[in-house]
């Protein structure tokens, strides 16, 4: 990805835009390209937008956390135009009701019959802006949704789009006139990624770049191209010892007295389900994929471990009470469970490299 801070120069978007999407190729430079693109109109934030493009690849979904005005639901509209898909934006206000996201059968006097009304989130991106605004019966709609990737209405089953994510948007600093996701809600999200407010050089960047005349990102994949690399990043190699570092990590969110974290157990009231497990595997090899690589590292896991696990976790009371975070209880669980040491056999081994026992 290029810096934030390089602007494109005059003649480039003319000529990207001329060319459009990119031609099948190279995965790597495929997503690359894709995230250059973002980068031009997005400053900073580049783990957040890798991130979300990581969920992208590995067919899941993301809830992205932080105040108003740090370009979360631009990256997400910027995110879609890129790679071609089609983009609807829901915002989730107290008044919503299921039918305002899934759709709704309509009657037609004229016709005597039902017609039925398909909603927004068929679509390629689906963006629920503040979902926390939203009460428990619109927020529990999307479940079928973002598991199924399917709508049913009137006992007719509508298939959505592939790909299809949902990107949902919270503020974490109100309390008043919001509705926290449930855990069963938040378990479904693939990723939850925080992000965080820019710095003094990029807060300069943005108001240099997006003050006047602000750019625009061109299209450089398609649905097409986009699901060719989903089923390109399945075919990322998981050595069986990444595999089992990975169900360590896990476990130890269950289990914290078998894998040496038993003073988490006063701060733990529910560890992490097996949807942590698939995910993490997933999202390493998209991020592998997006690295250039065939194969997962150890440290693409530990990379990925916070935002698939953390938000998982159901602490105790008393966590909550001294002010202790899911993540803090992730990087515990790093800190105390060993990874793999990838040992290369010759400077070409690649996948096929063999891991030592950990420890």
């Amino acid at each position: 990805m290029q810096d934030a801070n390089a602007a494109p120069g005059d003649d480039e978007e003319p000529r990207r835009a001329a060319e459009g999407p990119e031609p099948a190729g190279d995965p790597t430079r495929l997503l690359r390209a894709a995230l250059q693109e973002v980068s031009t109109v997005i400053v900073g934030q580049d783990q957040m937008v890798e991130r979300t493009m990581v969920c992208l690849v590995a067919k899941g979904h993301c809830l992205l956390e932080g105040v108003p005005g740090i370009a979360k639901t631009l990256a997400v509209s910027t995110l879609a135009k890129v790679t071609g898909g089609s983009f609807s934006r829901v915002q989730f206000t107290p008044d919503l009701v299921p039918s305002d996201i899934v759709g709704t059968r309509i009657y037609r006097p004229s016709a005597e019959a039902f017609d039925v009304e398909l909603g927004p989130v068929f679509a390629n991106f689906v963006l629920a802006d503040e979902i926390n605004r939203a009460p428990a019966k619109v927020q529990s709609s999307l479940l079928e949704v973002m598991a199924e990737k399917q709508v049913s209405l009137g006992g007719t089953t509508y298939p959505l789009p592939d790909p299809f994510v949902v990107v949902a948007t919270q503020n974490p600093v109100e309390s008043e006139g919001v509705y926290p996701l449930p855990e069963a809600q938040r378990d479904r999200f693939l990723m939850k990624i925080n992000v965080p407010h820019p710095t003094a050089g990029e807060e300069m960047e943005i108001l240099r770049r997006m003050s006047t005349s602000p750019p625009e990102a061109h299209q450089v994949l398609d649905p097409v191209t986009l699901r060719e690399l989903q089923v390109g990043a399945e075919a990322v190699h998981v050595h069986q010892l990444v595999a089992d570092y990975v169900v360590r990590l896990v476990m130890a969110t269950r289990e914290p007295e078998r894998y040496g974290v038993g003073d988490l157990r006063r701060v733990l009231e529910v560890g992490a389900s097996p949807r942590a497990t698939l995910g993490l595997v997933a999202a390493a090899r998209a991020l592998a994929l997006i690295r250039g690589r065939d194969y997962v590292l150890p440290d693409d896991v530990r990379l990925l471990a916070r935002d698939v696990i953390a938000h998982r976790l159901v602490l105790t009371f008393d966590a909550l009470a001294d002010g202790i975070s899911t993540e803090q209880v992730v990087d515990r669980v790093l800190a105390a469970v060993p990874p793999p040491r990838v040992i290369w056999d010759e400077p070409s081994a690649g996948p096929a490299a063999d891991a030592a026992a950990a420890g």
